[in-house]
């Protein structure tokens, strides 16, 4: 495309906080697409080896570690510089999400962010009960603020490829499936019509699956963690206890699953680390494999948007969960490093588009368990039509700046609606923007069941009645 659409315009300061390899691919898409003065934006980051990048493109950038002690003294000033409201990106590692929306809504300032991100401590800290080290503990905090701030100034929270847009590939992938099963149904406007339309789908449960196939030119160093995005981001999730939103279909806990005793009741977790937490699962290009139950958001911030009640009581609510086959070199990375315990390596880097040889990134999401059995709704962008639609961005990293770029957008169009998450976000308007930088985008349907992928000689404790129960679908 030579003539890419402008879909916003805005007058105020932009700031970025974070120039890691998102950061590096959403900023030439936000002066693509949102008609700003460059000289308005101001990126900060700890590191300034990518500084030139940013002022290439009339950004300012600052060197700056943003703190608990400093954020405010930092960021204020950037917020209120005027002429109309900030918009803050904030696109980093170990920087409070919730601090930086309640400054926000001080400011009077519109958010974004990829991940409900806490201060340095949190994921590392052996004190704290595994329970409490979850994205559902995150998740409610931000759900407590939501409900005190109330209405006002637009903060996204959790809006890349997943979580983000893989929340609209849901409602889409349902529309799809009430079509070809011919339920005759109206496009639901409330989310509790979205949630009785797939409970009468018969939906028991959605797979954000996903497969990164991208090889890189060189081989991976030994011991030094390699990935397709933030090395700091993968692992600190890794880490993370296993936890999934948990359906009323499944009939018992897996081994060291645990429930939440406060909060929405949507999740579990599972007292296992989440990069060492294998789960059986499909996408079109490699059919059935092996995905990693890494924690994240949208696994229950879905299950907990279609979850319908009859009163205080919980009639449905489906089981998800991410299903995450990294690039093979990272695969390899964790192998090594929990072989060592766990350490953090000492040397890690993200490729970028140039380090890359050939390979996609499959990402979508399977809803599974209906009349057609599973359907896979999603992108499967190659690294080469990447290339070619925007700069400095890999497969996966394009999935997730155009996620970004989606969301700042929805949110300069609707300016007052508070805290919002991307299950809440009119998915349409989400995917007629961002649609474009996705390759193909295919749904799906396949007779593949977790069963299909058991090792029949070692097959113990399956439940042959339902191949959709998560006991079939753990790999132990």
């Amino acid at each position: 495309m030579n003539n890419w659409p402008v879909h916003a315009a805005w007058n105020g300061p932009i700031v970025m906080i974070g120039f890691g390899s998102i950061g590096r691919g959403t900023l030439p898409l936000i002066l693509r697409h949102i008609k700003c003065d460059p000289k308005q934006i101001t990126v900060i980051d700890p590191d300034a080896a990518h500084s030139q990048l940013a002022e290439k493109q009339g950004a300012a950038f600052m060197k700056a570690a943003i703190t608990a002690k400093n954020y405010r003294q930092v960021l204020k000033p950037l917020l209120t510089a005027g002429p109309g409201p900030a918009f803050i990106v904030n696109l980093s590692v170990d920087v409070d999400s919730l601090d930086i929306m309640r400054l926000a809504r001080e400011t009077h300032a519109l958010y974004i962010d990829t991940v409900i991100e806490p201060w340095p401590g949190f994921y590392y800290n052996s004190k704290m009960p595994q329970g409490e080290r979850t994205n559902y503990a995150m998740r409610e905090k931000m759900l407590d603020l939501k409900r005190a701030l109330g209405a006002g100034p637009t903060a996204v929270s959790c809006c890349g490829a997943n979580p983000g847009m893989v929340s609209w590939f849901v409602k889409q992938a349902l529309m799809d499936i009430a079509k070809a099963t011919k339920t005759k149904v109206a496009e639901p406007t409330t989310r509790d019509g979205w949630a009785k339309l797939m409970k009468k789908l018969g939906v028991k449960g959605i797979h954000v699956a996903e497969r990164d196939t991208q090889r890189t030119k060189q081989p991976k160093p030994f011991g030094t963690f390699v990935n397709t995005w933030s090395v700091e981001g993968f692992i600190s999730e890794g880490l993370q206890p296993a936890e999934l939103g948990w359906g009323t279909h499944e009939k018992k806990l897996p081994p060291k699953g645990k429930r939440h005793k406060k909060g929405c009741g949507a999740a579990i977790y599972i007292e296992t680390p989440g990069a060492d937490t294998r789960v059986r699962t499909w996408t079109p290009t490699e059919g059935p494999h092996f995905g990693f139950l890494v924690t994240h958001n949208e696994a229950i911030s879905i299950s907990d948007y279609f979850t319908v009640r009859s009163g205080r009581k919980v009639s449905y609510r489906p089981t998800c969960h991410y299903a995450y086959h990294p690039s093979n070199d990272a695969v390899l990375s964790w192998v090594e490093m929990l072989g060592n315990g766990g350490k953090h390596p000492k040397d890690f880097y993200v490729l970028d588009e140039k380090q890359i040889a050939d390979g996609r990134d499959e990402l979508g999401v399977l809803l599974y368990g209906h009349k057609k059995n599973a359907y896979w709704f999603g992108s499967q962008l190659s690294i080469e039509e990447a290339r070619k639609l925007a700069p400095h961005n890999s497969a996966t990293g394009l999935q997730v700046s155009s996620a970004v770029l989606t969301g700042m957008i929805w949110a300069i169009e609707n300016p007052m609606a508070g805290i919002v998450e991307t299950d809440e976000m009119d998915y349409k308007r989400c995917l007629e923007i961002q649609t474009p930088y996705l390759g193909p985008v295919r749904g799906v349907y396949t007779s593949w069941t977790p069963l299909d992928s058991v090792v029949e000689l070692f097959a113990t404790d399956l439940d042959r009645k339902d191949p959709w129960q998560f006991q079939n679908i753990l790999v132990r």
